[in-house]
């Protein structure tokens, strides 16, 4: 005698495994998306990070230029307006300012410019403030907050 077997289930879920691949697949895609967009916000970020840095650091070139000359400091002949091109001649303000602005502009993007403002505090101390400022477009690091300025106070 032999006996018949039921009919197993297993023909009613034979495509319930391919189904839930399908939704792990797409829960997954969506998770990588957001990683996706997290990486382009850090690239970004870190862009504009390193650019605030350069801006840092190339203020403090042109202080230490004023450092070395600080009778052309006391003088004002490394004042320059934000903007201005860069001064001629054969001085060593004038040299250290056109390479200073060629240094922003290669770092920080051809919109980058600097200005230098120095006067003297008091003829007893025969010392100067000076200001430094930096300025460049930062457009794509801050999502259309184009305009960053760095200012720098010194006194020689």
């Amino acid at each position: 005698m032999t006996r018949h077997r039921p009919p197993s289930n297993h023909s009613r879920q034979s495509g319930v495994s391919l189904l839930e691949v399908l939704i792990a697949v797409v829960v997954l895609s969506f998770g990588l998306l957001g990683l996706a967009g997290l990486q382009l916000t850090s690239l970004r970020n870190n862009q504009s990070a390193l650019e605030r840095s350069n801006a840092v650091m190339l203020t403090y070139t042109i202080v230490e230029a004023m450092h070395a000359d600080r009778a052309a400091t006391r003088n004002n002949d490394f004042n320059i307006a934000m903007g201005a091109a860069a001064p001629g001649g054969g001085t060593f303000a004038g040299q250290s300012l056109a390479t200073w602005l060629v240094e922003l502009q290669n770092a920080l993007g051809p919109a980058a410019s600097g200005s230098v403002a120095c006067a003297a505090v008091a003829a007893a101390t025969d010392s100067t403030n000076c200001t430094i400022t930096v300025q460049w477009d930062d457009s794509r690091g801050l999502g259309g907050n184009a305009a960053q300025t760095i200012v720098t106070e010194v006194r020689l």
